[in-house]
């Protein structure tokens, strides 16, 4: 239930965003009906706006997740030594997976045993992990999991679900807009404005759930793919076994910053709501590296 939870709240936050810009363009006038620019000008407008929330996101993601989840920075010259291990790791993987910057390296406050990456590019990175996973892993497992975390800003991953959640916007605000002029071509032209702003709203939140799924699916992949990564730089055999750790602690999750969810390298979702999952099932992600022993 914890995950269907994350997974309610991260698709009502996406539509509401969408309803909002919905509202304000009708306010403000804009990109009405398909006159003017026609289906082209609505097809440039629909892009800009559906773009313009995610980039605005993505421009913040980290600084928002220090403020979220209080995570403190740790000083690369800190002499403590749980710290200076944790730096050493994280920078250890990323000069083997050849970024351009080292990121920032944070701890935040929080029993669950997970961890979690962000930031605009791969030269403005952030890594954190919880204060449980710090004392619930040993060094190796540490490895594996951070190994996981920087595959992610090596692949520039964070970047391309922005892309792909601000295209997906796109096609709902713009397929939303194209049936609903057709839909009001069909009644009184008195009633045409209101019937098609009604379902332009409808529309929007049945597609942006349509449009969640390959948000999902795309997720998901890019954890497959994070976590082969994460062997490829800490080891096979450590990566497994963060993942089994994890595992083990399933039931240590955080749910008080549920809009950070997709971030972190943990993720265990009912079977109900696996469609609509960021992360594929810890016992399947374990399944798929075994393979590569």
């Amino acid at each position: 239930m914890v995950w269907a939870k994350r997974i309610v709240l991260f698709l009502i936050t996406n539509i509401l965003v969408m309803l909002t810009i919905t509202i304000l363009a009708q306010v403000l006038g804009l990109g009405r009906g398909l006159g003017g620019g026609g289906l082209v000008g609505l097809a440039v407008f629909c892009l800009i706006w559906g773009m313009a929330g995610s980039l605005i996101s993505l421009a913040l993601s980290r600084v928002m997740a220090k403020r979220m989840m209080g995570v403190q920075i740790i000083d690369p010259n800190t002499s403590d030594s749980t710290e200076r291990t944790l730096v050493e790791i994280v920078h250890g993987l990323a000069r083997g997976a050849r970024l351009p910057a080292m990121p920032e390296v944070g701890i935040y406050d929080s029993p669950e045993v997970n961890a979690f990456a962000t930031g605009p590019t791969k030269s403005r990175a952030l890594v954190a992990v919880s204060s449980g996973l710090l004392g619930r892993m040993n060094r190796d497992e540490v490895e594996g999991v951070l190994g996981h975390e920087i595959t992610h800003v090596a692949n520039g991953d964070m970047v391309t679900m922005t892309l792909l959640q601000g295209i997906v916007n796109a096609f709902v605000l713009f397929f939303a807009r194209v049936i609903a002029f057709a839909v009001s071509q069909n009644v009184r032209e008195e009633s045409r404005g209101m019937v098609n702003f009604l379902v332009v709203i409808v529309l929007q939140i049945v597609l942006s759930l349509l449009g969640a799924l390959v948000v999902a699916a795309f997720s998901r992949w890019r954890e497959f793919r994070a976590d082969r990564g994460g062997a490829t730089l800490a080891g096979t055999p450590k990566m497994i076994a963060a993942l089994e750790r994890l595992r083990r602690n399933a039931e240590m999750v955080d749910t008080s910053h549920e809009a950070l969810a997709t971030l972190k390298i943990a993720g265990a979702p009912s079977r109900f709501a696996a469609l609509l999952a960021s992360h594929p099932p810890l016992e399947v992600r374990i399944a798929r590296l075994q393979q590569y022993r």
